[in-house]
């Protein structure tokens, strides 16, 4: 939820066979069989009676009165993908209607659950698009500020993810520091060492904000806070000498 300004493009869908299974049980006996959690709050209703989906999640973190990130959404969409969207504070307002279901529907997205309002409800069922929301409102978007995609989120009391991050790109680098490391021995035991002076630069540098940084977190926060107050306390002594040895110089005068 405090992730703005990101998109991740790569996320581990589900299995589309069990996410198709699904689909045919209704929501009260899949939440039963996950041991009673996983609803959603009970304002959440469909914009029309009978649908009933399943997929993978697309998230999308919007701001209030702004469907931006909807729009980049719908580039992250593939066939079978529900898109679940929640706002960073409560709003009601339409962020979406029949331009946005037209593009979520031709990248094959299969529904859309929204903790906020849609519009153009009566196109939508003759598009055969679901929608999920919590109000219905004509009142439309402007299109200024940055949400995320595919962060977790939190719609209508519940978390939700939008699955793993892909790693392949990670291990096709960790192959190659490997096999570059084999290569040349010696490249690897430089390249730390340089790490370590660079780590010990800015630790030098920012040596202050370091300094709080360590005293608010664990394991070493109770030394850091210890040296922060030493700090603060050798100040204030020598400040208050030099006080008193200014107050001295004024009696001497008088």
């Amino acid at each position: 939820m405090h992730e703005l300004g990101v998109v991740y493009r790569n996320i581990q869908r589900a299995d589309a066979a069990v996410a198709d299974a699904l689909a045919r049980f209704g929501s009260a006996t899949v939440h039963e069989a996950m041991g009673r959690v996983g609803l959603l709050k009970p304002y959440m209703r469909p914009i029309y009676p009978g649908a009933q989906v399943s997929g993978t999640a697309v998230t999308v973190l919007l701001q209030p009165g702004d469907n931006w990130m909807l729009h980049v959404a719908a580039e992250q969409i593939r066939p079978g993908d529900i898109v679940v969207a929640a706002v960073t504070s409560e709003c009601t307002d339409g962020y979406f209607g029949d331009l946005l279901a037209t593009s979520f529907k031709a990248r094959g997205a299969r529904a859309l659950i929204i903790d906020a309002g849609v519009r153009d409800v009566r196109t939508l069922h003759e598009m055969g698009f679901p929608v999920w929301s919590k109000a219905i409102s004509a009142k439309g978007c402007i299109k200024a500020t940055l949400g995320s995609v595919n962060i977790p989120i939190v719609c209508a009391g519940m978390q939700v993810n939008a699955g793993r991050r892909g790693r392949g790109r990670r291990r096709r680098r960790g192959l190659r520091a490997r096999r570059a490391r084999r290569a040349n021995p010696g490249r690897g035991a430089k390249a730390r060492s340089q790490r370590r002076r660079q780590a010990r630069h800015l630790r030098r540098r920012h040596a202050g904000a370091g300094l709080l940084q360590d005293a608010r977190g664990p394991g070493q926060g109770g030394a850091a806070l210890h040296r922060l107050t030493t700090v603060l306390y050798f100040s204030n002594a020598r400040l208050n000498a030099e006080d008193a040895e200014i107050s001295q110089k004024s009696r001497k005068n008088l």
